[in-house]
């Protein structure tokens, strides 16, 4: 499994606390350093939400990654974070998060410690500052939490980060229409569903040679041909290897319905990619011409029909009840 956990996590989270997961799907990794514990969830819960852990008091992890539409910053083609300021990519879906081996779509932070970290410092998204949320976490509302979860007064930056990003592994879609064929439940998809998802895997659109494993993401980086010129750069911010110019991460495509606009960070200059339609468009025309252009990205000729069983496939991967699952909402 492209997901199984690496030297140095520990996926032995008790089934009571974390909901048992289908054979499908690999247990949730925690790193060694940040195992997982019921309390340091709901702390990280907490945390995630409070708007105070921003420089003026208006922008929460969940400002940008909203429950509503599963954990991502739809409809925004650009995430805002305080003052106003706009930053220059849509911020991720992090559902299933916690098996990404990279956070961001240039993949510049290796944990979901380090993205955390990265929004919190981040002089356009939260602007923290650190003092006064280190009082914020010494206070009343934190304080007996805070002991509860580190045995320990002492208020650090990365133990918060660790309990954000403890709650945001603990956000794990795996109750789609899909997932539920997957467990034999023939009758989960619709005939059309199910010759979308054939076609989906077949060589013919190779669609699974990317989008492929559990959380149906190679997690690895392409350029899909989406303009034929790129401001921005970027896997090649993160390594300089002229490679990885114009490459981002593949993304999940759990819950894709939800997430528009499509392809990484933002929308195309004619806002053609707000749809799952377009999307499917896009790569039957085989994508924009460009160096770096993955070679798999190439005219299909699709037939009406194949294109809106590709859609409806799209739409079987769509889990509602992450949207409703108390567990995951504001406290």
């Amino acid at each position: 499994m492209l997901f199984g956990c690496s030297e140095g996590t520990s996926p032995n989270v008790p089934a009571a606390q974390i909901p048992e997961l289908p054979a499908h799907m690999p247990p949730v990794p925690f790193p060694a350093d940040n195992p997982y514990s019921a309390e340091k969830a709901e702390l990280g819960r907490h945390l995630f939400y409070d708007v105070r852990l921003s420089s003026e008091g208006t922008i929460s992890c969940a400002s940008c990654h909203r429950q509503e539409v599963a954990f991502s910053d739809a409809p925004n083609q650009v995430s805002k974070g305080v003052h106003g300021a706009r930053g220059q990519r849509n911020s991720p879906m992090i559902v299933n998060a916690a098996y990404n081996p990279y956070q961001f779509w240039d993949g510049r932070a290796a944990t979901l410690e380090e993205q955390a970290m990265g929004a919190f410092m981040n002089s356009i998204e939260m602007a923290a500052d650190t003092m006064a949320v280190a009082a914020l976490l010494r206070g009343p509302d934190y304080r007996e939490r805070w002991q509860q979860v580190f045995h320990d007064t002492t208020v650090t930056m990365p133990l918060a980060m660790k309990a954000i990003a403890t709650f945001v592994r603990t956000l794990v879609s795996a109750n789609s229409p899909y997932d539920r064929y997957l467990r034999g439940e023939v009758d989960a998809m619709t005939p059309v569903q199910i010759a979308g998802m054939r076609l989906f895997f077949s060589e013919r659109t190779k669609c699974a040679s990317c989008h492929n494993g559990p959380n149906l993401t190679n997690n690895l980086f392409q350029n899909v041909g989406l303009f034929s010129h790129y401001f921005d750069t970027g896997r090649y911010r993160v390594t300089g290897d002229h490679t990885d110019e114009a490459m981002f991460k593949t993304p999940t495509l759990r819950n894709v319905e939800l997430s528009p606009p499509y392809m990484a960070g933002g929308d195309s200059e004619d806002g053609e990619l707000m749809t799952l339609e377009s999307v499917v468009e896009h790569y039957d025309k085989g994508g924009k011409p460009f160096g770096n252009k993955d070679r798999r990205v190439v005219p299909l000729r699709l037939s009406k029909d194949e294109k809106a069983s590709l859609v409806e496939f799209m739409k079987a991967l769509t889990d509602r009840s992450v949207l409703t699952n108390p567990r995951f909402a504001k406290p």
